[in-house]
């Protein structure tokens, strides 16, 4: 069985690290296409009578933002 070389974990763990910020670097909202293009479903909900209509898209690139 063959072991990791030491150097390779502080290169695993910079990029682990680095996740979180480009995934804060995404947009706020994105567009239907950029969703779906992204491997995501649009979800379109209503929240009682009268509410506005709420959009998001739910998996792939773009989890959880708002679609426009």
């Amino acid at each position: 069985m063959r072991t990791l070389p030491y150097a390779l974990l502080p290169a695993l763990a910079l990029v682990a690290l680095a996740a979180p910020a480009r995934a804060a670097a995404l947009p706020a909202d994105v567009t239907a296409g950029q969703c779906i293009a992204g491997g995501g479903m649009i979800i379109i909900s209503a929240v009682g009578d009268g509410s506005p209509w709420s959009k998001r898209c739910m998996g792939g690139v773009h989890d959880g933002q708002s679609v426009v």
